[in-house]
């Protein structure tokens, strides 16, 4: 668990590095992400980081997300705070703009920075080769198992009616005499895509602290224009045994 950085997939291309070996990278405009919020185990249970990006206008943000990240906006519990009527204190507010996308990254200690901050992809990924990206996957809708599973179908010879992209048996009578259901798990037609999926384990090829820029070797999950989740990997590399 590290802290990480939000961003938007722009897109895909190639670059070229020192040798001339051309990388397939997915461009990633991370950031800066204000800090808006800090977890820590006294108050909250665990330690967190919570980061918003993306300038979000006042005019379509609800009342909670304009005071979530404003101190400006009055109401009557801080009318009672200030007055010391409840003996309670106000949290520290990040003073920026509602945030379209607000998320926490869990921290095993206590973070190092204050609300407030900017976290631009260069400070976050400083000495870091290797990222995961979380984001969601393009939604296909309800699809059949040849486009779902890679099903190569039924015959498509003579004689075969409009089976051609039928995905067979789905009972075990084969495996299990009598048992007559499917088992739990079978691939079967459904709801394609649209799920969360972490990818693990991606280079970073380039950093372009100026734009807020990181190039990850492959792809990512969703369609250009998505928001993901960026972090140092988790992933450790085992040695060959000899």
């Amino acid at each position: 668990m590290a802290l990480g950085i939000l961003a938007l997939k722009v897109g895909m291309t190639q670059v070229f590095d020192e040798k001339g070996v051309a990388h397939p990278v997915t461009i990633l405009q991370a950031g800066p992400c204000p800090v808006l919020q800090i977890r820590t185990v006294e108050k909250d249970g665990y330690n967190a980081v919570q980061l918003g990006f993306l300038d979000k206008s006042r005019k379509r943000a609800t009342r909670a997300e304009r005071g979530h990240v404003s101190a400006e906006l009055s109401s009557k519990r801080r009318e009672r705070i200030s007055q010391g009527a409840t003996g309670d204190t106000m949290s520290p507010k990040a003073d920026c703009e509602p945030q379209k996308f607000v998320r926490e990254f869990r921290l095993e200690e206590a973070a190092a920075v204050a609300v407030g901050a900017k976290l631009t992809v260069a400070d976050v990924f400083k000495d870091i080769k290797r990222v995961d990206v979380i984001g969601t996957t393009k939604g296909r809708g309800f699809s059949g198992g040849m486009k779902r599973w890679n099903f190569h179908g039924l015959p498509a010879s003579h004689g075969a009616k409009k089976v051609h992209r039928s995905i067979g048996s789905t009972s075990s009578l084969a495996s299990n005499r009598g048992f007559g259901r499917p088992k739990k798990g079978k691939k079967m037609p459904g709801q394609y895509g649209d799920e969360r999926v972490t990818v693990r384990n991606l280079d970073v090829i380039r950093i372009d602290a100026d734009n807020h820029v990181i190039l990850v070797r492959g792809g990512v999950p969703g369609f250009n224009g998505a928001l993901v989740m960026i972090r140092p990997t988790n992933k450790i590399k085992r040695k060959a045994q000899n």
